[in-house]
């Protein structure tokens, strides 16, 4: 008796229709994130394109104040979501001078907490992708035992053997490994390629934020210098 992979699915037992839901749902919900990560780095990427023209100028005119109001009009970029906090901390320090520390390294201490929630913010749903391609081989292995099992009991409660009556089971179990294999694969290699992606991202970010606290270390150090030359 020949079967396609729907009559097989159609004649699973109870148990192993549930594994094999659960691995399809699995697999809906590692497309959804992959569509929307992807989507997702598009848009900041093109955001934060327009947003480093704009910064550009900002940070020339030493408009921190200016820049961190810009930023938040590019909501889905990155960039100017680290920059934006930077800057803002910065001139908030400028305009409410208190304390030892300089503004820079108060807007520094900033970065710091600002690439950690931008960091976070990047990776939203990946652990979906890592847990799919960790355990949907072990969930498929799963329903191959339990099918096995099913057809052995199948076998005993009838009385008959041989290979060809058990051998319509042992598909229908075989089908569960492969239904897992063929979700973690795409998960694993997507998880790659989604992390590849968001790890360059971050050293994108890192070395623009730590070009701009650069120039704010300069720029306090100057201001330092004319207070002195002031003072004297």
């Amino acid at each position: 008796m020949s079967f396609n992979l729907f009559q097989i699915l159609s004649h699973m037992g109870p148990l192993g229709m549930v594994i094999a839901g659960f691995l399809i749902v699995m697999a809906i919900a590692c497309i959804g994130v992959v569509i929307e990560r992807l989507v997702m780095l598009s848009r900041a990427k093109k955001e934060s394109r327009a947003f480093a023209a704009d910064a550009k100028l900002l940070i020339d005119e030493w408009c921190m104040d200016e820049l961190a109001k810009v930023a938040k009009e590019r909501v889905h970029s990155p960039l100017a979501g680290l920059l934006g906090a930077v800057a803002a901390r910065y001139a908030h320090a400028i305009q409410h001078r208190s304390g030892g520390m300089k503004a820079a390294e108060l807007a520094r201490n900033e970065a710091e907490r600002a690439k950690e929630a931008v960091g976070e913010d990047l990776r939203r749903g990946m652990s979906i992708l890592a847990t799919t391609g960790s355990i949907a081989p072990f969930i498929g292995l799963l329903g191959t035992v339990v099918g096995i099992i099913a057809a052995f009991q199948g076998i005993a409660a009838s009385g008959s053997g041989g290979i060809g009556a058990i051998s319509a089971g042992i598909a229908e179990a075989l089908v569960e490994t492969a239904l897992g294999l063929l979700v973690a694969i795409p998960a694993v290699l997507m998880f790659n390629f989604l992390t590849g992606r968001i790890n360059t991202l971050e050293l994108a970010l890192s070395r623009s934020v730590g070009e701009l606290l650069d120039e704010m270390e300069d720029h306090d150090g100057d201001e330092s210098g004319q207070r002195l030359a002031a003072a004297a």
